[in-house]
């Protein structure tokens, strides 16, 4: 049986590739045995690939998973459904996001609060280690299973706080430059006191968790991909 690979960030970097399969002359086959064929195939990755999260055809993977013959299995580091009756946007794009589109998005008739969070590239981060002067970041993602997974974020927004009408999650990948914007999450309510603050704050925290995205920091001659502490669980799938 054959089992497509594809790799992510730091991962990708050190097996220098993305894309490619493993075959199994035995079945089944699970997670871990996946997992330990592809440190054999690339053994640069060894040390990675036990910290590695896997994902298979785009949904969280447990170690003792099966996969079956075509199926596709993610591995990337940690990562730094809509509902029919509210409006619902996301989307991985190379583009600028227009904050007033999304907000009109967002907007019903019952509306008259909307709460974003804009984040934006920041030139200076004091560590303890001293201050970092950032040139640029590199944004990349698992383009489908990120947007999936946005969409989810969403529908864990709306179980926790039903005041919320729409929900716009929107991610920018590629090379991004001090100051521009990178991510933007829109939430909105009927009045400011609806749970708007707090969904949208829940939105950029939830997504640093599970929607595979990843940044690599550019500092002159040297970069580094920036590692998250949060391992996903098969509880992070949506039912």
């Amino acid at each position: 049986m054959r089992v497509k690979i594809l790799l992510f960030a730091l991962l990708k970097d050190l097996a220098h590739t993305n894309r490619f399969e493993v075959t199994f002359t035995e079945a089944p086959v699970t997670i871990a045995q996946v997992r330990q064929a592809v440190a054999q195939a690339h053994p640069q990755l060894e040390k990675q690939m036990q910290i590695a999260i896997a994902a298979c055809n785009q949904e969280f993977a447990n170690p003792t998973d099966h996969v079956k013959d075509g199926d596709e299995v993610a591995f990337f580091p940690p990562v730094s459904g809509g509902n029919l009756h509210k409006p619902l946007f996301t989307r991985i794009t190379t583009d600028p996001v227009n904050h007033d589109e999304l907000i009109r998005f967002v907007t019903t008739p019952a509306t008259g609060a909307v709460v974003t969070f804009s984040g934006v590239v920041r030139g200076t981060t004091t560590r303890q280690e001293g201050t970092l002067q950032t040139d640029h970041l590199e944004y990349e993602a698992y383009h489908e299973m990120a947007e999936a997974k946005m969409s989810q974020v969403a529908q864990e927004i709306w179980e926790r706080w039903e005041s919320v009408q729409g929900v716009a999650i929107v991610q920018r990948i590629g090379k991004l430059e001090v100051g521009e914007n990178t991510v933007v999450i829109a939430c909105s309510t009927g009045h400011r006191g609806d749970g708007g603050f707090e969904a949208a704050r829940y939105g950029i925290d939830r997504l640093k968790e599970i929607v595979p995205v990843w940044k690599k920091e550019v500092h002159g001659n040297q970069s580094n991909w920036v590692i998250g502490d949060y391992t996903p669980t098969a509880s992070d799938n949506h039912p």
